[in-house]
């Protein structure tokens, strides 16, 4: 599943005309960064919701075919990631999936993150595996951290911790047990993530390569110098 229905607020103006996921960074679509990601780890399919300018992302999307494209209409209310993902759940099937932001892109290391991801994926420990990034060597990323991790990969919270090491990419696989009753309406993912370490069963994966949160102007310009110091390495 894509997430692509926010508002994009903090991309004005650039989202003024268009939805964030149209915003171009290095001449292309970041939907089309991550859905060419997903591609290229083996995803055949994705459910995209839509809620913010949704006619010119279905518009865009109409010709995909690797992967195929489902939109998941949100044009009614804007439910945030949680109810997002809820009312796509029949879309989605009764197996496990994916979860991407549409503005999280990174430059890989050695190998696919995506099929990494999958690989360690082990559906009778987990609710929800993430893909994490160190803060401290991502672009776009501000914050002291989001998870801890132990060796075993289980996450907790920050909390009371002034840092984290971790930061989430706004990559995950969840089971469809993760969304049991969950809560009505709008709602965050984080909730959900909660319960799960509660129960000792969020986990989380390293990211190998170089993250970068595409979230504002200013961050498309600077990852797009990213990437081109990358390819000229």
């Amino acid at each position: 599943m894509v997430l692509a229905a926010g508002l994009g607020k903090r991309m004005r103006p650039l989202t003024d005309v268009v939805p964030k996921p149209l915003v171009r960074l290095k001449s292309k679509p970041l939907i089309d960064h991550v859905l060419d990601r997903l591609a290229a780890g083996g995803i055949k399919r994705a459910v995209v919701n839509v809620h913010y300018l949704p006619d010119l992302i279905e518009a865009h999307l109409a010709s995909r075919t690797n992967p195929g494209i489902i939109i998941s209409d949100e044009r009614d209310a804007l439910l945030d990631t949680g109810g997002g993902v809820v009312r796509a759940l029949p879309l989605l099937g009764d197996a496990p999936f994916l979860i991407h932001n549409s503005d999280s892109v990174w430059i890989e290391g050695v190998g696919s993150n995506i099929a990494r991801l999958i690989q360690a994926f082990d559906p009778d420990r987990m609710d929800s595996l993430m893909l994490l990034a160190l803060g401290a060597t991502s672009l776009g990323y501000d914050g002291h951290g989001d998870f801890a991790m132990d060796a075993d990969g289980v996450l907790s919270r920050r909390g009371e911790r002034r840092e984290a090491p971790f930061v989430f990419t706004g990559v995950s696989i969840a089971h469809p047990r993760l969304f049991e009753d969950a809560p009505k309406g709008a709602f965050s993912l984080n909730t959900l993530w909660d319960r799960a370490i509660d129960r000792g069963r969020l986990f989380g994966l390293r990211l190998e390569g170089a993250w970068m949160h595409v979230g504002t102007p200013q961050s498309v310009e600077e990852a797009e110098r990213w990437i081109d110091r990358a390819a000229s390495a």
